[in-house]
């Protein structure tokens, strides 16, 4: 991504703070019983854009309990650690190249760990690592550049804010180089989707399928955007800073 931010002040420390001592394999626990969600953070995921997934996470109407996870975290991705989490969340970042190349390793245990109840969550960079050119193979079709789609609204790379169809209400959203998804004749039901939302073009902008026992939900647009994304770049979202479209997504995501 073009947006560079550097998380600082209580809200990110307190996350971070909070995040090394919950019970999950290898760490000391606490009295927080919140179902844990796994938070990528690393060389794979931009300045900020963790933590941006991590305050989405906790602030839910049903909020989950973010842990940061790593190679440079005191908890990786590792079967055990993902044996004490209810969903993995990889943020947004550069290019699928360079996400792929810092974290194919973990592909494996994703799979499994999806396949077996957990819930995958993907937002952009980790929507495109969702697929399989290269990806984790959790998305039952094609992901792609929505700025490569026929008659999309985007051509270029740049941040800005795009228009969706979110279940059927006209939203905005921060929008950096996001994906698109498509599945074999567009048929939808047959791979047991949830479309949460279309850019203006009918390309599915944001989905929830099944995996094994598992769930994955994707998005391309970033509704974990704060006001300092938006301040940051000099853009605007005519309907205001507002969390409701990534609550939607993960609550979705976690139905079982």
């Amino acid at each position: 991504m073009t947006r560079r931010r550097v998380l600082i002040g209580a809200a990110g420390l307190g996350l971070a703070g909070a995040a090394a001592a919950l019970t999950v394999p290898g760490l000391v626990g606490n009295t927080d019983d919140r179902p844990v969600a796994l938070v990528y953070r690393g060389p794979a995921t931009c300045s900020g854009c963790a933590e941006s997934v991590a305050d989405l996470l906790a602030s839910a109407p049903t909020p989950l309990r973010p842990v940061y996870c790593g190679p440079d975290e005191d908890v990786d991705v590792t079967p055990e650690s993902l044996a004490g989490a209810a969903a993995y969340a990889q943020p947004g970042g550069g290019s699928l190249a360079r996400g792929w190349r810092h974290t194919r390793d973990y592909a494996p245990q994703l799979r499994d760990f999806v396949a077996g109840g957990g819930t995958y969550l993907g937002f952009c960079l980790g929507a495109y690592l969702a697929g399989d050119d290269p990806g984790y193979r959790l998305f039952p079709g094609r992901v792609r550049q929505y700025i490569g789609t026929d008659d999309a609204t985007v051509h270029d790379t740049d941040d800005t804010v795009v228009s969706v169809s979110w279940r059927d209400r006209e939203r905005h959203m921060y929008f950096q180089d996001g994906t698109a998804f498509a599945v074999a004749h567009d048929d939808w039901d047959a791979v047991g989707a949830t479309v949460l939302a279309r850019y203006p073009n009918d390309e599915v902008a944001a989905v929830v399928t099944p995996y094994g026992r598992g769930r994955v939900g994707l998005v391309g647009p970033h509704p974990e955007a704060d006001e300092s994304w938006y301040t940051g770049t000099g853009l605007t979202n005519p309907d205001g800073i507002r969390f409701d479209l990534g609550h939607d997504l993960v609550a979705t995501a976690m139905q079982r």
